[in-house]
């Protein structure tokens, strides 16, 4: 899969509805469906000959969410437990649906925020109002996979990892843990790429 396309989609997608949302901690961004990801930018009417991209967008963003999901979930026995990464994979990899997933994306984020994981904590603390031990395992796999990111997949825009993110601690934690999510990484962004955060606000 390209990255450009998915930085275009995730642009469409998210500009218009969610943008200026996620852009301040305090707001709520809009709730998407779980898995779905671009299928909000598919709604829109198509003209002739646009078929083909509206019902591609839902699939190609959609194993990427879900190679979140499942990273984010790896990670959470990977903090619980102190499973090698190896072993956290094949029990990842063996879960049903898998298949629907983004596999590269799924062992990028897995193994690298798991090799990177004292600088991932060094990036973020200063942003946090706690210990990052104290974090609850989902908010704190979720801001790692953030974090990781907005370091290494700069093909991303900066927008779209938070709104992604922002879903995952939707989906998977507590009712406001994701305004939390939200507001570190919104801050984090602006540090590690602080000329992107710049320009877009």
């Amino acid at each position: 899969m390209n990255p450009s396309d998915e930085a275009g989609d995730a642009d469409k997608a998210d500009k218009a509805e969610k943008a200026e949302k996620v852009s301040h901690a305090g707001d709520t961004p809009g709730t998407l469906p779980r898995g779905q990801g671009a299928g909000a930018a598919g709604g829109k009417a198509a003209g002739p000959g646009s078929k083909s991209r509206a019902a591609a967008r839902p699939s190609v963003r959609s194993a990427r969410r879900r190679s979140r999901e499942l990273a984010m979930q790896g990670l959470y026995q990977w903090l619980l437990s102190g499973e090698s990464g190896g072993a956290v994979q094949a029990h990842i990899e063996s879960s049903p649906g898998f298949e629907r997933a983004d596999r590269a994306h799924f062992v990028a984020l897995l193994h690298g925020v798991i090799r990177e994981a004292e600088e991932i904590n060094r990036l973020i603390l200063p942003f946090l109002d706690r210990e990052v031990a104290h974090l609850s395992p989902v908010e704190r796999a979720t801001m790692m996979i953030g974090c990781y990111e907005l370091l290494r997949h700069q093909e991303i825009p900066y927008r779209v990892v938070i709104n992604e993110a922002v879903e995952l601690a939707k989906s998977f934690g507590g009712t406001d843990g994701y305004k939390y999510v939200n507001g570190v990484l919104d801050k984090l962004a602006g540090s590690i790429r602080a000329t992107e955060a710049a320009a877009s606000r």
